[in-house]
């Protein structure tokens, strides 16, 4: 029983280890969330892929299921794509952290602007699964993963 647990503790920390926050040009992220602030409290789902080592691309979507403000209040989704800067190397952070500003920029609802500025910091717990938080005019908190 103690190398079962020696040999899994010895797993876990390999997985640890090896943690990757952003890699640069191909990167892909997935992240599912929360969104709290802005347009409304929703769901939010988003896609990045690295172009360099200091910029990715993306498209999210949001579903709102409440407005912070009567101006939204038909608009139920967003649609947009996104620029984020990965501060990663330049700022010397670990492997395991990623902070990047952005913005967001699509569709809301059937008429409206979706426009979005926001700060995010990533955290990786192995090579496939991490945390998100995005703060900003649109903020959320989530789950991000490598692909």
């Amino acid at each position: 029983m103690k190398k079962l647990i020696l040999v899994c503790t010895l797993f876990f920390a390999a997985s640890m280890a090896n943690a990757q926050a952003w890699s640069g040009k191909g990167d892909q992220k997935i992240q599912v969330g929360l969104s709290g602030l802005g347009y409304g409290t929703g769901v939010v789902g988003t896609y990045d892929y690295g172009l360099s080592k200091i910029i990715s691309l993306g498209v999210g979507a949001n579903i709102f299921f409440d407005h912070n403000n009567n101006k939204y209040q038909d608009d139920d989704f967003a649609v947009f794509g996104r620029l984020n800067f990965h501060l990663q190397q330049p700022l010397g952070l670990p492997s395991k952290w990623d902070i990047y500003p952005g913005i967001d920029l699509g569709v809301l609802g059937k008429n409206g602007t979706y426009i979005g500025a926001h700060i995010g910091a990533r955290y990786y717990f192995n090579q496939n699964i991490g945390i998100y938080l995005e703060a900003g005019n649109n903020g959320s908190i989530g789950v991000s993963f490598n692909l």
